[in-house]
């Protein structure tokens, strides 16, 4: 018999050689029946999958909240696609299929082209093969009888990629009927196992994201096993089109891209520009207020600078390509921080000068490959609201608490998400990839124990991901939950103890002698461009009146109030109140529907009653029509809800 040890922490004995579906049904049928795949000691595994030793066993559903389960299913779903497009279009080289995060995707050289009319079709055969409920086997081959398969089965990628694999590696395929695929797996027992498929979209792809090799057709989809779940995934998919940032930003006139400026290199038009002046200012204002010093630095930097960091070793492919200039090689910088040590270390300080906070709205570029970049989410010129502290060990607890209260003040409390939108991931290391993190087993286990320490001191809920560290040091990210249930993380907090080695940084502490300080890297807004796409995204653009580019527009009845407008407009712009007056000669419906659109806060409609009384006629994004104000006083009113950062 052997002992496993099950995700409620309880034990269970079984002989050697129980399949994991075979556990799950001795738990429950229930369980057995939405099984979609096992974790042993962490490792994914097939249902089939017989188990030899004793062990930690987790058995995934669909309804997990991790995505393990979903991706079995997902991966599934997959092949039972690429099958259904054998059957229907014939001719058709296979590549890879991979569940994602939403869904699957497998990738065809084909010279047909899928359209919304193959669809359907191809959605039909897929219920067909799940009606069949063909049993799902998975068998190895060798090396030379895998490759001769393929071969046999004119499958020039699948060659390929058996051909890259490591000499002993075992080589698994995946039988279902008449289609058989190389896949490492996991996958459900048949394929009667899913129950609702859609196919999504289609579009082109290279083989490997490499525009140098050959254009295959890739297909989208998604599966779930309840036709209700495919609705509410439907639905999501249309707000995510009414949330997309770009399509705002394009509706707003907030930002624009064009070719002859370059790929992932947006430029801001004068109301996107406002939002991000708004923005930075309330940031360094913030951090102005709890003392942080701001510098410039310049965006081009020596290639030593990044070989004295580590940079260039763990992460030259996402810099842009060297510039030899006289005797130098210079690169656009990636990031700020090398630069903040040099200005720490440009005089000495004293242990009573602890800690010293160097923020920066710096420009950095990264070198992203133009498949990825996305409006301003995925750029390759980035403004960071960067910050680095320079503290005393003894001051690791309090500082990284004070980036913690900041965080929430920003988003909880100026921004208003609400405390369950919030996770807390510890990122560290993973021991076993030497190539991605600084070697230095001391240095880690002292980061990842304090920042473990201090999350666990302030009563913080955090859940632990190894091997999404940063390569000197760990981190706390702070993953937001967005109004379309993903998680993203902006805001970062990071303990760095290598980059003060490196740089060879030091404090005279109370006893005269030279001390290391401790560096903590730190954003809250991240990227102004990024946290601008995630705002956007999250309130349709319908930004607070404290962020709004413009904050009301006057609209004159006809031009005998142009006069009355510009004297209140004058008044409110003077009050610091981004205020326009609307001169055309257009219908006040028209004007005001206008405005609606362009999603103003406050309309300020003035007709000779308006003159008569110094007022103006309000109607407002929220409430309607409010009617008739006083001119100064509904200014007072705008001003305490900018103040107050009312939503």
């Amino acid at each position: 018999m052997i002992k496993l040890k099950l995700k409620d922490g309880s034990i269970m004995e079984v002989e050697k050689g129980t399949s994991i579906i075979d556990v799950a049904k001795k738990i429950s049928e229930a369980l057995a029946r939405v099984a979609t795949c096992g974790e042993i000691n962490g490792k994914v595994q097939d249902l089939r999958y017989e188990i030899n030793e004793d062990c930690e066993l987790v058995i995934h559903t669909f309804q997990d909240e991790d995505l393990e389960g979903k991706k079995a299913y997902w991966h599934t779903t997959s092949h039972i696609m690429a099958q259904a497009i054998k059957r229907l279009y014939g001719d058709v080289k296979l590549t890879i299929g991979p569940a994602i995060e939403n869904g699957f995707y497998y990738d065809f050289d084909t010279e047909k082209h899928f359209s919304e009319e193959d669809f359907e079709k191809i959605e039909e055969e897929m219920k067909k093969i799940i009606k069949e409920d063909l049993p799902i086997e998975r068998y190895t081959l060798s090396r030379e009888k895998a490759i001769k398969f393929m071969k046999e089965n004119d499958e020039p990628y699948k060659v390929e990629l058996i051909e890259e694999l490591p000499e002993g590696e075992e080589i698994s395929f995946y039988k279902q009927g008449e289609f058989v695929d190389l896949c490492a797996g996991p996958h459900l027992m048949s394929t009667g196992k899913v129950k609702v498929v859609k196919i999504l979209s289609a579009s082109g792809a290279y083989w490997r994201g490499n525009e140098k090799n050959k254009m295959l057709q890739r297909v989208y989809g998604i599966s779930f096993p309840k036709k209700s779940q495919l609705e509410d995934y439907l639905n999501l998919l249309e707000e995510a089109k009414e949330r997309d940032h770009r399509k705002i930003g394009k509706d707003l006139d907030l930002f624009m891209t064009h070719e002859l400026v370059g790929s992932g290199l947006p430029m801001y038009l004068p109301d996107g520009a406002t939002i991000r002046r708004i923005l930075e200012r309330y940031i360094q204002d913030k951090e102005i207020e709890l003392g942080y010093k701001h510098v410039y630095t310049p965006s081009l930097a020596n290639v030593a600078l990044y070989k004295t960091s580590g940079h260039w070793d763990h992460y030259k492919e996402d810099m842009f390509p060297v510039m030899k200039m006289d005797n130098e090689e210079m690169v656009l910088r990636p990031m700020n921080c090398p630069h903040h040590m040099l200005i720490y270390k440009n005089k000495l300080h004293s242990y009573r000068d602890l800690p010293i906070r160097i923020g920066e709205l710096a420009h950095d570029f990264r070198y992203e490959a133009s498949g990825s970049v996305c409006g301003l989410e995925r750029v390759r010129e980035m403004c960071q609201n960067d910050a680095h502290l320079f503290v005393r060990p003894d001051q690791i607890k309090e500082e990284v608490g004070k980036v913690l209260n900041l965080i929430f003040e920003v988003y909880q409390k100026d921004f208003g998400f609400p405390e369950s939108a919030f996770k807390f991931r510890l990122s560290l290391r993973d021991k076993n990839n030497k190539e991605k993190y600084i070697d230095n087993d001391e240095m880690w286990e002292t980061a990842e124990s304090q920042l473990r320490e201090i999350l666990t001191e302030l009563n913080i809920d955090f859940y632990e991901a190894k091997g999404e560290a940063a390569f000197y040091g760990p981190k706390i990210d702070i993953q937001i939950r967005t109004a379309l249930n993903h998680d993203v993380t902006i805001p970062t907090c990071q303990l760095d103890f290598a980059l003060p080695e490196r740089f060879d940084l030091e404090y005279i502490g109370e006893d005269g002698k030279a001390h290391r300080p401790v560096v903590i890297h730190r954003a809250i807004l991240g990227s102004s461009d990024r946290f601008i796409s995630f705002l956007l995204e999250e309130t349709k653009g319908t930004l607070p009146l404290w962020i709004a580019p413009t904050q009301a527009k006057i609209l004159p009845i006809s031009d005998a109030q142009l006069e009355y407008a510009r004297k209140i407009e004058e008044k409110y712009r003077k009050a610091g109140i981004r205020i326009e007056v609307d001169d055309r000669n257009e219908k006040i419906g028209y004007k005001i529907r206008e405005a609606q659109l362009r999603k103003i806060p406050y309309m300020l409609v003035v007709g000779d009653k308006e003159i008569e009384s110094n007022a103006v006629a309000v109607r407002s994004r929220k409430e309607g029509d409010i009617g008739q104000i006083n001119a100064d006083e509904f200014l007072a009113r705008m001003e305490k809800e900018i103040a107050n950062k009312e939503r």
